[in-house]
Order: structure tokens, then sequence, then C-alpha cells
């Protein structure tokens, strides 16, 4: 299988170190220039996604912000061949599928939204490995739910991932699940730390501290265009969170231990229900 992947950050470089692994011929494309030079030193590129090999690559894995995505795939839908399977692995589903399913129809290839439940704080190339989504789940957003078979052809592709599971949906519920899931928690650690308390942790924390404050490290540009992309769902989650921050407030201000163990009561409780 010929394997075109944009973007080799840390989803499309493990991407193509997988492809690799398993023999595939990966070509690829990124805007920094040495870094494809040395992935392809490294053994893990075949060679560039250009003009003259994106009409030879079976499976497209578009691997940057989703405005890039979308804009490669306006450019280059002409060259796709019809028999190929073209992916974004972007954060958020809503404005990729509705630029790209038209594109795919328009030219004759198929297109299924897609996101990688796997990843780090840490970006770029250097940080990517073969075995990233090793058991992870992997989300897919198809343009008709009864094609069990292009499920299967997505599944079938993406063998060399080592994905755990796969789950259907809507890009609408996407986006509303990872709102809460993904980007909130980032959203949270990144505010968390802006304490000036933190400056001054260091012998007073443990795992709680390095569990909420691990997603403050990450890439601003990236991030931000995921929660402008995704607006309205962020900011019913902010304020919800806003809304519950205020009662816990409210009864440390006025020192109410009743309404603060049923706070951390009810806390619990959906920590327990959620998990079931």
């Amino acid at each position: 299988m010929n394997v075109g992947i944009l973007g080799l950050g840390l989803i499309g470089g493990s991407l193509a170190r997988a492809y690799a692994k398993a023999g595939h011929a990966v070509y690829a494309c990124d805007k920094d220039e040495d870094m494809l030079m040395f992935s392809q030193v490294a053994g893990v590129v075949t060679d560039r996604l250009d003009e003259k090999s994106i009409g030879q690559c079976n499976f497209i894995l578009l691997c940057i912000y989703p405005a890039g995505c979308i804009e490669w795939l306006k450019n280059n839908a002409p060259l796709i061949n019809k028999d190929a399977l073209v992916m974004d692995c972007c954060g958020v589903k809503q404005l990729v599928t509705q630029q790209c399913f038209p594109l795919a129809e328009t030219y004759g290839f198929t297109f299924v939204g897609g996101h990688p439940m796997a990843g780090n704080h840490h970006s770029g190339f250097k940080y990517s490995r073969s075995n990233l989504f090793q058991g992870a789940p992997m989300v897919l957003v198809p343009p008709r739910f009864d094609d069990m078979e292009l499920l299967d052809r997505v599944k079938t592709a993406m063998m060399p991932c080592n994905f755990g599971s796969f789950s259907v949906t809507t890009a609408a519920e996407h986006d509303r699940m990872i709102a809460f899931t993904s980007q909130m928690p980032h959203i949270l650690s990144n505010a968390f730390i802006k304490s000036p308390t933190a400056l001054a942790h260091k012998g007073f924390s443990a795992g709680s501290y390095k569990d909420l404050t691990r997603v403050a490290w990450l890439n601003p540009q990236m991030w931000a265009e995921l929660f402008l992309e995704n607006r309205e769902f962020v900011l019913q989650e902010l304020n919800t969170f806003l809304n519950a921050l205020e009662q816990y407030r409210d009864a440390v201000e006025h020192s109410d231990m009743a309404e603060l163990i049923a706070l951390l009561e009810d806390g619990k409780r959906a920590k327990e229900e959620v998990d079931g």
C-alpha cells in the first residue's frame, strides 16, 4: 500500500512510522524541509507527497490543522486517485467534514473524518513513535453510517496502527464530546498552572498536581485554533464548569460545611456513575 501523509508532527510522524514499520511505502509532505529530509534519511518516509506521487497513494492521511487540511484537499483533489481513501486526523470534525465530503463527492474519491485518541504533551516528529496508537480508540465520522463496507475498508487500512477500538459518530456529536474530554482539560490545566503558588510547588506536589498540570504544556497555535473552531461546545463546557466553581467558592467563602460536603459528595457520586 502507498500511504500519503500530510504533516509529520506527533500524529503524522507516528502514523508514518507505523506504516513504514509494516512495510508500506510512505509519501509525506511537511513545511519543515529539514525534518522531511531527516524522515527520509531515517527510513521512515519513502519520498515526497507531491503532484507526482499523490495519484499513486491508496490511503492519504491529513495530519495538520483543520484549515490547512481543507486547503490542501481543495488544491489537490483533482490529483487524487478515485480508488483512494482520504482521512483527516484533526481534533474537530464539523468544519473539516462540511468542506471535505463535498470535495470527495465531486472528484470521486472517498473521504472519512477521523480522530485518533492518542498523543502526549510533546509535539513534533522527534517525539513520534510507531506504537503511539497501540490499543487506543479511533473515532470515525463517515459520510454514511450504513456503509459497512467502507468501515471495514477503513479498519483494514489502519491495521498497521493497532488501534484498540473504532467508534462511529456524527461530526457534531464528536465535537460536543471532544470539547469535554479533550479541549476543556487543556484549558483547565493551562489556567491552573498560572497561579503564582505554582512557582514554589516543589516538595509540596504529588500525583494529583502532575495529573492536573500535564497538558498545560501544549501547542498554543494548534489548541487556540481548535478551541475557536469548536467555539459553541467549548463555551458550553466552560460555562458549566464556571457555574460549578462558583458553588465551591461560595461554600468556602461562607464557611458552609454542609454545602461543601454536599458538593463534594455530588462530585464523588458523579465520578462513580461515569466509571460505572
